[in-house]
């Protein structure tokens, strides 16, 4: 049996949906997709990177020689493809930071609209009949903001994580033998 507050919760998110208008949806579907894509990367440097790396370091150990220019060549190669792999999804990431507070003007003009319409049918004496187009136009503002917020930060800590990462693993790439 599922718990009434779970119902309860339930019932207010749909009712959050219902007043922010359709593009509150569309935002919401933004950032769960951001959220995905910014947890999988975390998950990435905790639990995947550091076998990378050291697949990365003992190749290079074993190597005989590392001071030619070929050596040199092959190591930038190694830290090339790590760097990429530590940079994958924070370009779409950041695209999806973007796209959060556009689509929340794009509420905003939406409801804006509606609340035109409502006041070209009724005239401005009826507050109520205004509220739901308000409703549309202030709730996707908010959503695309705090969307748009926790994605920065996500991402800024995201980024320093695979820069830092990335430096480590090539000064710990010697060029002594």
């Amino acid at each position: 049996m599922v718990p009434v507050q779970l119902i309860e919760a339930y019932n207010q998110v749909l009712q959050f949906l219902e007043r922010g208008g359709t593009v509150l949806g569309f935002i919401m579907v933004v950032i769960f997709v951001m959220w995905l894509l910014i947890i999988e990367r975390g998950l990435f440097f905790v639990l995947t990177f550091r076998r990378l790396a050291d697949q990365v370091q003992n190749q290079w150990e074993a190597r005989s020689e590392r001071q030619s220019w070929y050596a040199h060549q092959i190591r930038q190669e190694m830290v090339t493809g790590v760097r990429q792999e530590l940079q994958r999804s924070l370009g779409l990431i950041k695209a999806l930071v973007t796209i959060c507070p556009l689509l929340g003007l794009l509420g905003t003009v939406t409801g804006m609209i509606e609340v035109f319409d409502v006041m070209a049918v009724m005239g401005t004496g009826s507050a109520r009949a205004m509220a739901s187009g308000i409703s549309k136009a202030t709730i996707p503002t908010m959503a695309g903001m705090v969307g748009a917020l926790t994605g920065v930060f996500a991402i800024t800590v995201l980024q320093r994580n695979a820069r830092l990462k990335a430096t480590r693993l090539e000064d710990q790439l010697t060029f002594d033998h």
